[in-house]
Parts: structure tokens; C-alpha cells; sequence
């Protein structure tokens, strides 16, 4: 059950690719999908959307899918054929974000930290 609903995942994901840039225009530089997680029963389905741009740009995004909410999920069922189209959940996807929130840190960490004297291993 697990591999369907992945399998499910992954041709919504690439469908809504194609059917966000024809039918949606934003404000954000780049708007991709980065994830789509389907509930057991199919009937839910939250799709992380990254937005390159402000964040006001990046939550203007997320209320413009919202906001077109019922034509994708019209335009998903005319290609997607299961028996229930699932009902589109938009989130922001800040994983990107997060990420190189952490690299920033460590290459932070890495220049405060004071280096290393190989010459007094052999002293003692």
C-alpha cells in the first residue's frame, strides 16, 4: 500500500508541475513543488511549495494556489484518473531556507574556532 500511495505522490507532484505554470502566474521569481505527501486514504494531499522571492512574495504564492485551488484540482482529475481527486493542502516549503540556516552556522562555527597546532600533539 505504502509503494501505491508513493507512486500516487510523485505523478501528482509531476502533474501539478506542469498544470501550476499554465494556469497560476506569481508574484515570486520561482515557484517549484518539493514534496507531495498523500494521506493513506487519498483523499488529502499537502503539496510543499518553495518560493524564491520576499516572503511576502513567498505567502502571496501560497494564497494564489489556495485561492485557485478548485481549478487545479479540476485540471489534476482531468489527468491524474484515481477514484477521488484529492483535496489540495498548499504549504510553504522552508526546508531550503533551513538548510542553509545550518551551513551559514557552520561555517560560522568553523572560522571562530581557532586552529589547530599540529606541533604540540608531538610535544608531549
Amino acid at each position: 500500500m505504502k509503494f501505491r500511495i508513493k507512486r500516487v505522490s510523485e505523478v501528482i507532484k509531476r502533474e501539478l508541475g506542469d498544470i501550476i505554470p499554465k494556469e497560476v502566474t506569481f508574484e515570486a521569481k520561482l515557484v517549484t513543488i518539493q514534496h507531495v505527501d498523500l494521506t493513506p486514504d487519498l483523499k488529502q494531499c499537502h503539496v510543499y511549495i518553495s518560493a524564491i522571492g520576499t516572503p511576502e512574495e513567498q505567502h502571496q504564492a501560497i494564497a494564489t494556489l489556495v485561492g485557485h485551488r478548485k481549478e487545479l484540482q479540476k485540471a489534476l482529475s482531468r489527468r491524474v484518473v484515481i477514484k477521488y481527486t484529492p483535496h489540495l493542502n498548499f504549504e510553504l516549503d522552508d526546508s531550503i531556507v533551513r538548510g542553509n540556516r545550518v551551513i551559514d552556522i557552520l561555517q560560522q562555527i568553523e572560522t571562530d574556532l581557532p586552529p589547530l597546532d599540529e606541533d604540540s600533539d608531538e610535544q608531549e
